[in-house]
């Protein structure tokens, strides 16, 4: 089963796609969007072009456990994605994967308007890694 991960953004979202047997995520990149219209937009056209069969979207939880206003716009989000595109969401805690993703940049040198595209598709893919191997 292809499952489509998202970082989920107003301005950037990173996208990651699992291969068919659900085990591996790979980045398929940083789509620019302009506004929450455009970010579920982006996010239907995606799972329909890639004929997913589940979306995952991470949701921000501070390191305390605790949900802010953040956190109520990715559920927002998610709702929209699903209704639109017919296509079960679920949410996914995404702590660290920021932190992961930027340690990951430092080790490789990547830096600059690289590293801020590149950073967005790898949360994506450290999103959707962790819901496959939690679920594998």
């Amino acid at each position: 089963m292809r499952v489509l991960g998202i970082d989920f953004g107003e301005a950037r979202m990173g996208l990651a796609l699992s291969d068919p047997t659900g085990f591996l995520a790979s980045g398929i990149g940083t789509v620019k969007v302009s506004g929450f219209k455009g970010a579920v937009e982006a996010a239907v056209k995606a799972a329909l072009d890639n004929k997913v069969e589940l979306i995952v979207v991470g949701l921000p939880v501070n390191m305390d456990g605790t949900q802010g206003g953040r956190a109520d716009k990715c559920r927002d989000f998610a709702n929209e994605v699903g209704e639109k595109s017919g296509i079960k969401v679920e949410m996914y805690d995404e702590r660290r994967t920021t932190i992961l993703a930027a340690g990951f940049m430092n080790e490789t040198g990547t830096f600059g308007k690289k590293r801020k595209d590149a950073i967005d598709t790898l949360s994506a893919q450290i999103i959707l890694q962790s819901f496959l191997d939690r679920n594998r």
